[in-house]
């Protein structure tokens, strides 16, 4: 199966994405706060698909990879819409969500938002809310005055250069929080792949996820030696037993 690429026009901005026609459901990549559909994961599952003959779907959000749009403008709001934009646009009957990070908090708001959509959830490292509950607490007193003042702290980054956070991102997020609620309205069967060295999303944070989804078909596997990326080859091979599984 070839793999075919496109733009989807969403009210002034373009988003990229590519696709491999396939059996269904369809597997929707939804990646990672300033991460692209061109990373590890997302191109081992494209591979994975091509060879299995499995529909699947990839994506940029709104100002990342090669889609439209300024990365600081980005919102959860925003990115969440580009993933239901992607959903009811470009695939058809059931999907399997594959999060990864910031991704797998947006496969959780669209699958309360589009339940009968959603045969099921993969999850690596899901940070949800993490605006609230991993970024700000981190925050210095020179950040917090950066924000105050101008509205955008640049965060220093162990994987480049420092990059943007902007007050409408931490605010917005707020809005979208799921891991305070008495339980988390995702049904469909979730399996989930933590590093238990992960330096950005703990693997307590992940548990609470778990712990709080309404499903009551939901896998938490620690693999004690990975990191956030979990992408050797090990963990893609983890990842996409995930995905054949719940397919």
């Amino acid at each position: 199966m070839s793999e075919e690429s496109g733009h989807l026009e969403r009210g002034g901005y373009r988003l990229a994405w590519k696709r491999v026609a396939g059996q269904g459901p369809t597997v929707v990549w939804l990646g990672g706060f300033m991460s692209d559909m061109a990373g590890t994961k997302a191109q081992a599952l494209a591979d994975w698909a091509q060879a299995a003959g499995r529909a699947y779907v990839r994506f940029d959000y709104f100002g990342h990879g090669v889609s439209d749009g300024e990365f600081r403008e980005g919102t959860i709001s925003r990115w969440r819409e580009d993933a239901l934009a992607v959903l009811d646009q470009l695939t058809d009957g059931e999907t399997v969500l594959v999060g990864s990070s910031m991704g797998g908090w947006i496969a959780c708001l669209v699958a309360m938002a589009r339940p009968e959509r959603i045969k099921a959830l993969a999850l690596i490292a899901p940070a949800p809310d993490f605006t609230e509950k991993l970024m700000r607490p981190e925050i210095p007193p020179e950040g917090l005055a950066d924000l105050s003042r101008d509205g955008v702290w640049m965060r220093p980054s162990a994987y480049g250069e420092p990059y943007p956070i902007t007050r409408d991102l931490l605010e917005d997020g707020a809005r979208w929080s799921i891991l305070e609620a008495q339980e988390i309205p995702v049904e469909a069967p979730v399996r989930i792949l933590q590093g238990g060295v992960d330096p950005d999303v703990p693997w307590s944070h992940a548990l609470q996820l778990a712990n709080g989804l309404k499903a009551a078909d939901v896998v938490f596997t620690l693999i004690k030696d990975g990191d956030h990326r979990l992408s050797r080859p090990q963990d893609l091979a983890r990842l996409i037993q995930a995905v054949e599984e719940l397919s």
